[in-house]
């Protein structure tokens, strides 16, 4: 009788152990390093992409004046200008090259480029994958920061283990940072919202119980 409570009460102890365990792993943060509050480069253009919808507007020539996408090979096409380069450009770069392909048709084009629809290239577009409750891509916004894209995929799972998330940072080798969604989005810890930059993949991984 007591050879049996002993052996009970001993795999009990042990269940509790283990439960404990994974309590606290389930709870813990990553155990990469945590990602430094500020990542934006001040310097930062946004660099036009397949999928953007673009404004073109050449001074005194409306009829050439036009909205246009940016096609998935990373090309436009306008009046006088057929398969023009846009991916990988910033507003001003394209629109100087716009102005040398009509120098051959108008006299000193004045032409200006307003993106209106962002996307914005793969290489950097910020990939949400794992537990949250909308996985996707996002186009990257200057300043952007992780609370932003919790916001935009609708937060995490039930089953998000989200003080364990990671970010990829391409931009630094693929480097890893650990970042704390449960304690911004449970408990408003405003130190837990950092800055992302081009090209991050937010990892959110599963609860382990």
């Amino acid at each position: 009788m007591f050879k049996n409570d002993s052996v009970i009460g001993a795999g009990t102890r042990w269940v509790l152990a283990v439960a404990a365990v994974l309590l606290l792993a389930g709870c813990a943060t990553s155990s990469f390093p945590p990602a430094p509050p500020q990542a934006a480069d001040a310097e930062y253009n946004y660099v036009i992409g397949p999928g953007d919808s673009l404004n073109i507007v050449v001074w005194r020539n409306p009829e050439l004046s036009m909205a246009v996408p940016v096609r998935p090979d990373g090309k436009i096409t306008t009046p006088l200008v057929e398969d023009l380069p846009a991916m990988g450009k910033d507003a001003s770069q394209l629109a100087r090259d716009i102005e040398g392909a009509l120098a051959q048709y108008i006299r000193e084009p004045v032409v200006t480029v307003i993106v209106t629809g962002f996307r914005g290239p793969y290489s950097e577009q910020i990939r949400v994958v794992g537990e949250a409750a909308q996985p996707q891509t996002l186009a990257y916004v200057q300043r952007m920061t992780l609370l932003d894209v919790m916001i935009q995929v609708g937060g995490i799972t039930d089953f998000a283990a989200g003080n364990r998330a990671t970010i990829l940072r391409t931009a630094e080798g693929n480097k890893q940072y650990g970042v704390r969604i449960n304690d911004l989005l449970k408990r408003g810890d405003v130190s837990a919202n950092v800055e992302m930059r081009p090209g991050d993949v937010l990892i959110i991984p599963q609860s382990w119980f």
